[in-house]
Order: C-alpha cells, then structure tokens, then sequence
C-alpha cells in the first residue's frame, strides 16, 4: 500500500510539475518575424481567429470564453472571424452584423453549437437571417447589417489580419502583435495563453 502511495505522490509531482512548466518559444507558441501594429493602446491585445464552422474553435470556445470573463484588467480580448473560402464569408457577415446590433453575446454560442452540434445548415443570408430571426434577432434590420458597408470593411479589415498574421488554421490565438499560439488542446491553449501574456507583460515594461 505505501509503494503505491508513493507512485501517487510522484505522479502528483509530475503533473504539478507540467501544468506550471514554464512555455517555450517554437514549442507551445511561435514569435512572428515581424511584429503586427496593435489597436489596444495600453493594453496587451488578444486575438482569436476563428471560424463558427470549425470543430477546434467550438472545443476551445467554452475555456476561451471563461478566460475572457476572467482576463486580466492589462489585456483586451478579441475575436476575428475568418474566411478561408467564400462559404465561409456569411459567418464573418453574420459575426459583425450582430456584433453591430449588440445581439453578438447573445447568439455567439448558439452559433456554434448550430454548426457542431445540430448540424443546422447556415450557408446563406436567408438561412442564417431565418436562424437568428427564431433566437430574438430583428430580421430586417439583421439584413441592413449584413449587407452594410461598414460590416464589409470589418470583413476586409479582418481578411488583412490573417494575412499579415499569416494564418492557416483555426483556431489560432495572437498575442500582442507578436506571439501566436495554435495547433494545441484546448487546455493547454489556456495554459499557453496566460504565460504568453505574461511574457507580452514584461516586453512592454522593458519599453
């Protein structure tokens, strides 16, 4: 009985251990060669491209969503939707469209869970107008939105940050400008993202 105490007790160690290894750049998170402008001011910017459709930014979405209810007051937390191909196009409409109504809180988690979940099928503006429009949203001014030029500019605005980001893959997190953590469990990625924060931290006391 005490031998296996004490294969417990080193296995306890070891996880201890892991969950408050320091992180390393090009293991946990990569350095972009050139660093991205960021429009936080004071504040360390977070990033999160992402893509309602996709399986990884749903798993993620829950630990994400309460790391941002809990950030730290020094970081402001954004998500940019993104378009790899026109059919994804709508949901970056839709995403800025709501966010513009201030309906984004409210069906932020309804949208993913329609895709991942209950496979609802929201490949156009009329669909997606007839989604919303059963979750409270007002489907004529929905439809101004969606189509207005200001949405199309955040659209082309957020096409822009993933190029200079150089993104490839959802979901993938920027951390003030510089650092971008992707490719990881969605534990893991929470972990990552408060050291790197850390890190982005002590960089900006250094200037």
């Amino acid at each position: 009985m005490r031998f296996f105490k004490q294969i417990f007790a080193v296995l306890a160690l070891l996880c201890a251990s892991y969950a408050h290894a320091e992180v390393a750049a090009g293991v946990d998170f990569k350095v972009l060669n050139s660093p991205q402008p960021t429009n936080s001011g004071k504040k360390i910017e977070v990033l999160e491209f992402f893509f309602y459709g996709c399986s990884h930014c749903y798993h993620l979405h829950p630990g994400l969503e309460k790391w941002a209810k809990n950030m730290p007051k020094d970081v402001e937390f954004q998500y940019v939707p993104v378009v790899f191909n026109e059919n994804w196009e709508p949901m970056a409409h839709t995403f800025y469209a709501l966010e513009a109504m201030g309906k984004l809180k409210q069906l932020h988690d309804a949208l993913f869970v329609a895709w991942n979940v209950s496979n609802i099928d929201l490949s156009d503006e009329a669909k997606i107008a007839n989604f919303v429009g059963k979750h409270g949203v007002d489907r004529d001014r929905f439809g101004a939105e969606y189509d207005s030029f200001s949405v199309s500019s955040k659209i082309m605005r957020s096409n822009q940050l993933v190029q200079n980001y150089a993104i490839r893959g959802t979901p993938a997190i920027a951390v003030d400008g510089k650092y971008i953590i992707t490719g990881l469990r969605p534990e893991d990625t929470i972990r990552v993202l408060d050291e790197v924060v850390k890190i982005a931290r002590k960089e900006r006391m250094k200037h």
